[in-house]
């Protein structure tokens, strides 16, 4: 079964224009966000730990048309579609964490 995420007005232009915020940052197409969170080898967080929203998520997955890992933020709503917040260029011990995952396949 396929994961549906959506990005309203306000968020899918913060993620095209993550370069302009952040020094290095990489600008992510929403479409992009879709495959990470489709991805069979993904790493899912529901909750997501480190936010105070119960309805949270957060994945890491291959964007294969980023050619990137792309780690995505969302709430997921009481239809059970995720709502994209934010999304970048995964990097560090996420990075790993799922390197590690999909070696283990």
């Amino acid at each position: 079964m396929s994961e549906r995420i959506d990005w309203d007005d306000d968020a899918a232009p913060h993620i095209r224009t993550r370069s302009q915020r952040y020094p290095d940052a990489v600008d992510i197409e929403p479409q992009w966000t879709a495959e990470a969170v489709n991805d069979p080898d993904r790493i899912v967080d529901e909750p997501d730990r480190q936010s105070a929203h119960v309805n949270s998520v957060r994945v890491v997955g291959y964007s294969h048309s980023a050619a990137m890992m792309i780690t995505v933020v969302a709430l997921r709503d009481r239809d059970g579609t995720l709502h994209g917040a934010t999304a970048w260029r995964t990097t560090g011990k996420p990075r790993r964490q799922y390197l590690e995952g999909a070696a283990d396949d």
